[in-house]
């Protein structure tokens, strides 16, 4: 308490918080207009003048609980001024004021990404370049708070675009490289519960199960069809594992899923998959379909050789499935059915 009046009488900090809070009146003027733009401002000014204050320096880190409780006396109806926020604040500057691009530019892509979305940003990415890339796509996708978070969580910086794939043979640019970005290498799996000895069915059964949660990996776009998805070939029936389509690339996208290390007879199988889907599932409207192999390893350069020789357009992946569980503990958990019947007798 005592400290609160010594920074609340010193001339300095009665000067500076002055100016601030004229810089507040004058941000809610505009408020009404671009409220999320105004606020990332007055957040970004109110950092950088902690840091050019030499704000705790000079008053201890003690000051941030009194520059609180002033803001929120001198504004009560405005959020925002917590002690949490004003550190965020001072962190959101500092992260950015670093970066060497334009100052005016920077400070208006900032502004068109809810201030959430830069917490989890700037507290999560290690480099400016990897923050510029989640801005960028949060813009570009109108990516929700959940969504960026999960694809922080799930480095899709790193794994965004690094599928093995022969795009740039067979499509021209730019959707060549639109279709390479829209696979990643690897597919996090880590949300499935599998026993060790799991199979290619069971995998595939567990991610229709988990389809919210395969379709939030898979990225942006891909929309599900169905699975084993039949198509007359001939004299046989071909069966597909999973079906997707892509709404931006506006084109069948055929997921084989193979519990192994890549063969070289995975690719051809795709490819097969994938002509089939474009003479008995495509239409005019859209764009040549795409394969995607999902394998547990691969050599990447027999992948390259494979991709090499074939006349599909083909990517290939690594998949991460780290929780497995001992093939008992699976058995002993209850099904759907007993749970539901449990409910059942509980409510009659």
């Amino acid at each position: 308490m005592e400290s609160n009046l010594m920074i609340t009488n010193d001339q300095r900090y009665k000067s500076w918080i002055t100016e601030i809070k004229h810089k507040i009146r004058s941000s809610q003027q505009k408020a009404f207009v671009k409220v999320n733009g105004e606020m990332l401002k007055l957040y970004w000014n109110l950092g950088e003048d902690i840091i050019k204050q030499e704000a705790e320096s000079i008053w201890g880190s003690g000051f941030f609980n009194t520059m609180s409780n002033s803001l929120k006396t001198e504004f009560p109806e405005l959020s925002g001024f917590s002690v949490t926020n004003l550190k965020y604040m001072k962190r959101f500057y500092l992260f950015y004021c670093r970066m060497d691009v334009n100052r005016q530019q920077l400070v208006d892509d900032l502004c068109k990404v809810p201030w959430g979305h830069h917490i989890l940003i700037f507290s999560k990415c290690k480099t400016h370049n990897e923050a510029k890339f989640y801005i960028n796509k949060t813009i570009e996708n109108g990516w929700s708070r959940n969504l960026l978070l999960n694809n922080l969580d799930t480095d899709f910086y790193c794994s965004h675009g690094n599928a093995l794939t022969n795009f740039s043979k067979i499509f021209p640019d730019p959707h060549s490289q639109l279709a390479k970005e829209a696979l990643k290498d690897p597919y996090n799996f880590d949300f499935l519960a599998l026993s060790e000895e799991y199979k290619e069915k069971d995998l595939e059964d567990a991610l229709i199960k988990n389809i919210t949660r395969f379709l939030l990996e898979l990225g942006q776009g891909f929309a599900f069809v169905g699975k084993q998805v039949p198509l007359q070939v001939g004299t046989k029936e071909l069966v597909i594992d999973l079906l997707f389509y892509h709404i931006d690339l506006k084109c069948y996208v055929v997921v084989e899923l193979k519990i192994s290390e890549f063969e070289p007879g995975f690719a051809g199988q795709l490819g097969t998959y994938v002509v089939a889907v474009n003479h008995n599932l495509k239409k005019d409207s859209d764009n040549e379909t795409l394969g995607l192999l999902i394998c547990k390893t691969k050599d990447n350069i027999i992948a390259e050789y494979s991709l090499e020789a074939s006349s599909q357009p083909i990517g290939i992946s690594e998949y991460n499935l780290s929780n497995l569980l001992p093939k008992n503990y699976i058995e002993s958990l209850p099904s759907v059915e007993d749970i539901e019947k449990s409910i059942k007798n509980l409510c009659d």
